[in-house]
């Protein structure tokens, strides 16, 4: 059985994880994005997943990123706009924003989605 890491431990680059590591929502360490509001991540050291909740005429603000990120809406609908105009996600629809491309997210729905988010880290959204 595996066991958890310190949050507050930092692996060496060398370490590698040899058992699964389960996280527990009640355990699940905070994850603040530039311009998002709330979410979550796991301990990993490749990738962030974190699941987000938009309120009617929430969103995020438009912005780019290092980081490659591919959006998967579990539930509801999402209109996410880049240069190429909006395009509206809906169950289990997803996309891939290349790195440095400029996008913004928004909920024009009267009723939150649920849209996980994988992400590759960069030093400006993980620290």
């Amino acid at each position: 059985m595996g066991t958890r890491q310190d949050p507050n431990s930092t692996p060496s680059p060398t370490d590698r994880r040899k058992n699964m590591e389960v996280t527990r929502l009640a355990d699940a360490l905070p994850y603040e994005a530039p311009k998002h509001h709330g979410g979550g991540q796991t301990n990993t050291e490749g990738v962030v997943v974190g699941l987000s909740h938009f309120l009617p005429g929430g969103g995020v603000e438009q912005s780019s990123s290092e980081a490659e990120r591919i959006y998967v809406v579990l539930e509801g609908q999402i209109t996410v706009t880049t240069e190429n105009g909006p395009v509206l996600l809906g169950p289990l629809d997803s996309c891939l924003i290349p790195a440095g491309e400029a996008q913004s997210v928004q909920n024009t729905t009267n009723r939150p989605p649920a849209m996980l988010v994988i992400a590759t880290p960069d030093s400006d959204d993980i620290q």
